[in-house]
């Protein structure tokens, strides 16, 4: 099997990778041609292993590119970033434990604010047009050396498992969008939650000038654990924020308990940011003016540079907590791990449907970390 597997470090001890995907993830990884690198999107049901399988293809791609670009569409369970958010991100090293998703700053990034697409499709699929379009006109291959194709980026495209209804039309959307060389179409041993067989996503009449890969998922479970399925998801993204708000902290401190951690950022010393240098956008919903201040202290914001170009889409820097408001001094009181001259540039604030972890809000002896004086009452 090594012969299919070209990858700097050794796997993730109990995982195996079959042979099948060994082969394929080869197969695509040799396949590029002199003038554009390979552009693999990979989709298929919950929990068919596309996101071990992208790590994988990830790390087979490393050795013949000096780096590779990932594009995020799942805002529920994202690779490299805090939930909510849609990214592109440059990687340039192998990830050595196919099992942990590790924080990364993206290239490119927007927060969609909610974890799921069904609540405004229009605007995600937006999101994600914008960064494939990034990436095709100013990352795909540079030539800032002088010599045509020396940095030559392949995309992986990694999609989440709603496959189904609404969820069908946006993968068929996306991938009649972007440009990919090939489509790995991932399947699991219940036939009736697979997307169908061949280019499902073209017309009757068109021609399919892209390379299917199907595969079998590596998980042989086809018992229906939607509940479960759910409250694991929900857990990942708590402990996912969790671990993003971390980086307030040096990692040399002491902190190893979510209790601790708790403790940590409620004591934390936030910044100010001025009312009148920001503004404030609600995702998703409308909120009247006079309750702008009551919906987003105690929240999750987006940290956002607006653009020039009225059509062009905020780029998002990272996020942030809104532990008070000051009606007094207006002063909003912000954590976050974003650096601040980096948090100096942000004059967007973009709140969506993105919750503060429970651990985080569970501080023995504080009523409530989020709230100081003067401040406006949640």
């Amino acid at each position: 099997m090594a012969a299919f597997a070209p990858i700097r470090k050794t796997p993730s001890p109990g995982i195996e990778i079959p042979e099948e995907w060994s082969a394929a993830a080869y197969t695509i990884a040799k396949s590029f041609t002199r003038s554009l690198p390979p552009v693999v999107f990979i989709c298929g049901a919950k929990n068919s292993g596309k996101t071990t399988f992208s790590r994988y293809l990830l790390n087979t791609f490393l050795p013949r590119y000096k780096s590779v670009a990932y594009l995020d569409t799942d805002v529920g369970q994202p690779e490299f970033t805090p939930p909510g958010c849609l990214s592109l991100t440059i990687i340039d090293e192998a990830t050595p434990d196919l099992t942990i998703p590790c924080l990364k700053t993206p290239q490119r990034c927007y927060f969609f604010g909610d974890v799921s697409s069904k609540r405004d499709p229009e605007t995600y699929l937006n999101c994600i047009f914008a960064l494939y379009d990034h990436y095709r006109k100013d990352l795909r291959i540079s030539c800032k050396n002088g010599s045509p194709g020396a940095a030559e980026l392949p995309l992986i495209i990694n999609t989440p498992g709603w496959v189904k209804g609404l969820g069908f039309d946006i993968l068929v959307d996306i991938l009649k969008h972007i440009a990919a060389t090939h489509v790995v179409k991932i399947n699991i041993s219940s036939e009736r939650k697979n997307l169908p067989s061949g280019a499902f996503w073209l017309d009757e009449l068109d021609e399919c000038s892209v390379n299917l890969v199907e595969i079998t998922s590596a998980c042989k479970d086809s018992y229906n654990r939607s509940v479960l399925v759910q409250k694991e998801a929900r857990l990942i993204r708590e402990l996912r924020l969790m671990a993003y708000f971390r980086q307030c902290f040096p990692s040399s401190m002491s902190i190893t308990t979510i209790k601790e951690l708790a403790l940590a950022v409620a004591s934390l010393t936030p910044y100010q940011v001025h009312i009148s240098s920001i503004k404030i956008r609600h995702l998703h919903c409308e909120v009247p003016i006079s309750e702008v201040f009551y919906s987003l202290n105690a929240t999750i914001v987006g940290l956002a540079v607006s653009c020039e170009d009225s059509q062009s889409l905020p780029v998002c820097v990272g996020l942030g907590i809104v532990r008070g408001i000051d009606s007094l001094k207006n002063v909003i009181y912000l954590i976050t791990p974003v650096p601040q001259n980096i948090l100096a540039g942000v004059d967007l604030l973009l709140q969506g449907y993105i919750q503060i972890p429970i651990g985080l809000l569970q501080v023995q002896g504080c009523m409530s970390p989020y709230m100081s004086a003067n401040v406006i009452p949640t």
